[in-house]
This record gives structure tokens, C-alpha cells and sequence, in this order.
């Protein structure tokens, strides 16, 4: 008889669901409401929100709006955004993550009182990243981005270097490229580096490995966009071989291989409850089943 369990410490983090219920609360009084950007890397939620009058657009269609109303979602978005805001008198509902939105201003603060010229700002993250680019858009386009230790060839180690994470980021992986920086440093050059790494997605490393090892079988639930889904399903896979990722309850098409008894269900900060629910539901329609402890987040 197959149990399976649902990792109370999966779900949305407090970011996404602050924007998910500022846009919910907009839309109760309005049709529609525009946001700037997947209000969240998940499909299925995308076509939940949709269906309540969330419209979202890219930034040539942001520019062409007047006199509406636009969320910005929980990654932050540059100054010029703002800029381009006011100019169309547009009405802005900031859901900016307040992790992120210190980030921001952190960075900025630093561009302002660095000298010209003398000081690197860089930031651990993904290029290209909504939140990289708010985080960028911070010192006019002038941040380096830097995704893994081989990238550190972009910097010139006779200058001073001030260090910041995305704020989704492993923990390991910003420590690497700290020691990396630190023994290519010229001596005497300034060098610091700010841990920005959002704890509430941090900590769900050690949660979500110990839970993957503990099932014989697990389910990893993201979208297909979210980079918090690639890199945790990738410690859900080193803890335990037999974990498959997926998006929609749709894709598991057949009974578990035998011997499989626990299964677990878990998912990334972009991964919405109800959707974990339906798998645990599918995989009891395929499989024989013995209820266990479904774990809602609270």
C-alpha cells in the first residue's frame, strides 16, 4: 500500500503571495488589472488569475498604456520603470518583495557614494533574472552580474569589489564565488561582500533534502520558468535519484514502479498548494492508496 505526503515547507513564499493577494484584492474591484511581468513562474496559477481579469504584459506594451493600473510583481523592477510610470500617469501597485526592495536600495545607496570608476559592484544572480535587472537597474546598467566562478574573468581584481546575491541564490554557491574573489584580490584593494540571500528560500535546502531522502518516490511540482524550481528539484535529485519534476497533474500517466510505498509531493517557492493537493489526488487515482497526513501550509 503506497502513503504519500505533501512537504509542508513547499509552497508559495511570503513574496509571491503577497502579490498574488494585492492582485486578488485589485480585482475584486476592477475587470481586469494589468501586471508587468508572470505575476509568478507557474502556468496553471497564471490561467487561475487569468481567469479573475489578470492581464499580463511585456514592457513595449507597458510603455504604449495611459491612465491604467499595473502590479509589479514581487521581483522589483529598475528606476526607469517607475520613470516610465509616471510619464504615462499610470497607477502602480508595488508588490515588490520586501526582501528584495532593501536589496534595491542597498545597491543604490552604494552606487551613489562609490567614486566613479574605482569601485565594481556585482551581483551573484541570474543574468537576464526580473529580479537582476531591478537590481541592475540600480546603478544605471553599470552592476556585473555574475552567475558561476568561471565568470569572475569580467572583473578587474585591482579594483575595489562590493559583493550582493539575488536574493533566491544558494547559499553555497555565493560562498564559492566570496573565496574565489578573495584569493584573486590584489592585496590592498577593497573587497566586501553583503549575504542578501532570502532566508525563507535558503532554508528550505536542508527541509526539502531531508524530506527527498526520506521517500521512496517524490514528486517535484514547479513551473517550467521558475529558476527556484530548477535549482531545488536539483537538491531534491541529489538526495534521492527517484524524483521527477513536474508541472501538471497530467503528466503522471502511469502506477509507480513496484515497491515504491512512500511518496512524497513537494514544490518550489512559485508552486501554489492547491496544485500539490491535485497531484497527491492523481497519484491516489493511479496508484493503490493508503491515506496519510496531507500537510496544508498554514
Amino acid at each position: 500500500m503506497i502513503t504519500v505526503e505533501i512537504d509542508k515547507d513547499s509552497g508559495f513564499c511570503f513574496g509571491v503571495v503577497n502579490a498574488i493577494q494585492s492582485a486578488e484584492r485589485e480585482l475584486r474591484h476592477s475587470d481586469v488589472l494589468y501586471c508587468l511581468g508572470d505575476i509568478v513562474h507557474n502556468s496553471l496559477e497564471m490561467e487561475r488569475l487569468k481567469a479573475l481579469g489578470l492581464c499580463t504584459i511585456g514592457y513595449r506594451e507597458f510603455s504604449r498604456l495611459h491612465n491604467r493600473k499595473v502590479l509589479l510583481r514581487a521581483h522589483g523592477e529598475p528606476p526607469a520603470t517607475y520613470e516610465q510610470a509616471r510619464a504615462n500617469a499610470i497607477t502602480i501597485v508595488d508588490a515588490t518583495c520586501p526582501v528584495v526592495l532593501r536589496l534595491q536600495r542597498k545597491i543604490h545607496k552604494c552606487f551613489q557614494e562609490s567614486p566613479c570608476g574605482s569601485t565594481q559592484l556585482v551581483i551573484y544572480g541570474e543574468q537576464g533574472h526580473a529580479e537582476v535587472n531591478g537590481l541592475v537597474g540600480q546603478t544605471q546598467g553599470t552592476a556585473v552580474v555574475i552567475e558561476k566562478v568561471d565568470d569572475l574573468d569580467k572583473l578587474i581584481f585591482t579594483r575595489n569589489i562590493l559583493l550582493f546575491s539575488q536574493t533566491t541564490k544558494p547559499l553555497d554557491g555565493f560562498r564559492q564565488i566570496v573565496e574565489a574573489i578573495k584569493q584573486r584580490i590584489a592585496s590592498g584593494v577593497r573587497f566586501e561582500y553583503f549575504d542578501t540571500i532570502c532566508r525563507q528560500v535558503a532554508n528550505r535546502l536542508p527541509g526539502i533534502r531531508a524530506f527527498a531522502s526520506r521517500h521512496d518516490w517524490v514528486y517535484f511540482v514547479a513551473g517550467e520558468k521558475s529558476s527556484n524550481g530548477k535549482m531545488l528539484f536539483q537538491e531534491c535529485l541529489k538526495a534521492n535519484p527517484n524524483t521527477l519534476f513536474l508541472s501538471h497533474p497530467a503528466q503522471i500517466t502511469a502506477p509507480l514502479p513496484p515497491g515504491v510505498r512512500g511518496v512524497g509531493v513537494c514544490g518550489a517557492t512559485s508552486t501554489p498548494k492547491w496544485l500539490m493537493l491535485e497531484i497527491a489526488a492523481r497519484i491516489k487515482e493511479m496508484n493503490t492508496f493508503t491515506p496519510s497526513m496531507y500537510h496544508p501550509k498554514r
